[in-house]
């Protein structure tokens, strides 16, 4: 139990430090996003900035419903004072990664890297799809252990622009590669990790939490 709650203030942490950056540089520091779009470049259809940028926000805004309300229901103390919250709470987490992957699919013929990063950025947005539909099969088959490790591993997802972007920093700052072979690696490698480190995790907490349910 120890273990598992140390997890959880990591976990809050991390996630309450990215939503407070990601909703100050989007809507206050850099509204017009004018630094992250100077990196695209030779795109093959015309941009119509006005409306990416209304969807952007849209973006950002239920990325950071899904990564608030998906940590409220990792929190055991939460869950035991009610139940119907949780449930209620995970449809909301549902909903947030509907819209989150269907703003994400319209932003990502205008990925920065072309049509590569494109298709990366349809099977992120496919494969967090996929996993968050799991998650509520096993709940809806009272498969709580299942299903706690299902949303672990759609809520990685949730850090998907910090991991691309980290990623990028490295290739580009640390490597020399041009940003947006530095951008297409971490949309890829982003793929890799985001599948990874959550097993990783669901085998150091253990297998035995009933404490998660829907």
């Amino acid at each position: 139990m120890k273990k598992r709650t140390l997890w959880f203030g990591l976990l809050a942490c991390v996630s309450l430090a990215f939503i407070v950056y990601a909703l100050a540089k989007n809507y206050l520091i850099e509204p017009g996003a004018e630094s992250f779009l100077s990196h695209k470049t030779d795109l093959k259809r015309e941009l119509n900035l006005p409306v990416w940028l209304n969807v952007m926000y849209v973006h950002v805004a239920f990325a950071c419903v899904a990564m608030a309300a998906g940590l409220i229901n990792f929190s055991n103390r939460i869950f035991a004072k009610s139940r119907k919250f949780h449930r209620a709470n995970g449809y909301v987490y549902l909903l947030s990664v509907l819209i989150v992957v269907l703003t994400s699919g319209y932003m990502a013929p205008y990925a920065t890297g072309g049509k590569i990063a494109s298709m990366g950025f349809n099977a992120l947005n496919l494969i967090w799809l996929f996993v968050t539909v799991m998650a509520l099969v096993q709940i809806k088959r009272k498969r709580i252990v299942r299903h706690r490790n299902w949303m672990i591993r759609s809520y990685a997802f949730c850090f998907t622009n910090m991991t691309i972007h980290l990623l990028t920093s490295l290739m580009h700052d640390g490597f020399g590669l041009d940003y947006a072979s530095g951008y297409t690696i971490g949309v890829y490698g982003s793929i890799a990790l985001l599948l990874a480190i959550p097993n990783v995790v669901i085998r150091l907490i253990g297998p035995g939490s009933e404490a998660v349910q829907a």
